[in-house]
């Protein structure tokens, strides 16, 4: 790749990775992602902001070939996907300095072989003059480490937000429209930003009394379109749930499925809307988006040796540990011989503040009182959203 000029004297000079497909051997990336690093210029100093993973350090160290000289490089984060190719930089730049967080100057060197004389720790609202440019620091715990900040070029308007508004998506471009952007958005907010809601939101309100005019991450491509993300990530940090049902769930033998439909059928009879979500065909990164904004989820699965079936163990583990804003929850399940199904995953939804409503449980195939029992939890379900003023 080559570096792209974001302005006279500010590039992106990072890495696209067309191929990832799994980030931290945890998170989908079905699109790829990018490590962007970004290169700016003042009369006096020159400054990189961040580096790429190590795996694309070659791309990083061929755009900054014609760069003669780089005074300092602000670490945001101290993961590799940001860091990685730091030492590398630092060789070739000797009198270069990290900037970044006190907590960022341990976890830097534990993770990277850097000497602590390299490392500088910057203050919150901190300054830099680089001549006619001016950065200023902005902490921002918990988004989504303990270490992040960010970095705002005052003159020019620009934010380099780190993991905030970033989106897993390699691209050609510098820039995304709305519709390329939004899906890999929301789901880079939901896989790694939905635990820590309450503090991605308080960020984006500090966020707001600045004059922003592109916003460039450390993945995905930049924005130039700023109030759109910036509402976005906002709606899906603190907005309200709405009055919707996700039901992700397996089924072996069809029982299951089919009290699924039903169960969708009676909601949207009711005029709440219901989306049933095949963990076959589904990853997690699929079951994490969908869970950002519906008020109910229905997890629904086969006993399997008297437990759950694993994709949906799977997915309400993730929804334990992601803490959406569902304020609702239930299971469905179909068994053969037994199985505690509802305490298995209220066991595993600890961390979700969710009121859980009656199960709905089938010995076999389903019938009538099976069905009726269906229709009464969507009634519940109806009520219970009215009531929430949802």
């Amino acid at each position: 790749m080559h570096a792209k000029v974001i302005r006279e004297g500010i590039h992106w000079m990072g890495a696209v990775d067309w191929d990832r497909r799994w980030f931290d051997a945890l998170v989908p990336t079905p699109q790829g992602t990018s490590y962007n690093a970004w290169l700016v210029e003042g009369t006096q100093k020159t400054v990189l902001l961040d580096t790429v993973d190590d795996s694309m350090a070659g791309d990083l160290m061929a755009q900054l070939a014609d760069v003669p000289r780089v005074d300092f490089v602000v670490a945001h984060h101290a993961e590799q996907d940001h860091s990685g190719a730091l030492p590398k930089v630092l060789e070739r730049y000797p009198e270069a300095i990290v900037l970044c967080t006190s907590k960022a100057v341990g976890y830097l060197q534990d993770l990277l072989p850097l000497s602590a004389a390299r490392l500088r720790a910057v203050g919150d609202n901190e300054t830099l003059d680089l001549g006619g440019r001016t950065l200023q620091f902005l902490h921002l715990p918990w988004v989504h480490w303990p270490e992040t900040m960010a970095t705002y070029l005052v003159e020019d308007r620009v934010l380099f937000s780190c993991d905030l508004f970033g989106a897993h998506l390699a691209s050609a471009g510098l820039f995304a429209s709305r519709d390329e952007i939004l899906e890999p958005a929301k789901r880079y907010y939901a896989e790694i930003m939905m635990p820590f809601r309450a503090l991605v939101s308080k960020h984006i309100e500090r966020l707001a009394s600045l004059p922003i005019d592109v916003i460039c991450p450390s993945h995905g491509p930049a924005h130039d379109d700023t109030l759109f993300i910036r509402s976005a990530w906002q709606q899906w940090a603190a907005g309200a749930p709405v009055s919707k049902v996700v039901v992700p769930y397996v089924s072996m033998h069809g029982s299951t499925r089919r009290m699924v439909d039903h169960l969708v059928g009676a909601l949207s009879a009711r005029g709440v809307p219901a989306e049933p979500l095949n963990l076959l065909v589904n990853d997690l990164g699929a079951v994490a988006m969908a869970l950002v904004d519906p008020a109910t989820v229905v997890f629904a699965t086969p006993v399997v040796l008297n437990g759950l079936h694993p994709l949906v163990q799977s997915a309400a583990f993730v929804a334990g540990v992601l803490k959406p804003k569902a304020r609702f929850a239930a299971t469905i399940s179909s068994y053969s011989w037994g199985g505690k199904i509802d305490e298995q995953v209220r066991a595993l939804l600890g961390g979700l503040k969710a009121e859980f409503l009656p199960p709905v449980t089938c010995k076999g195939a389903p019938k009538d009182a099976d069905f009726a029992a269906l229709d009464a939890l969507a009634e519940t379900i109806v009520a219970k959203h009215r009531e929430a003023g949802l």
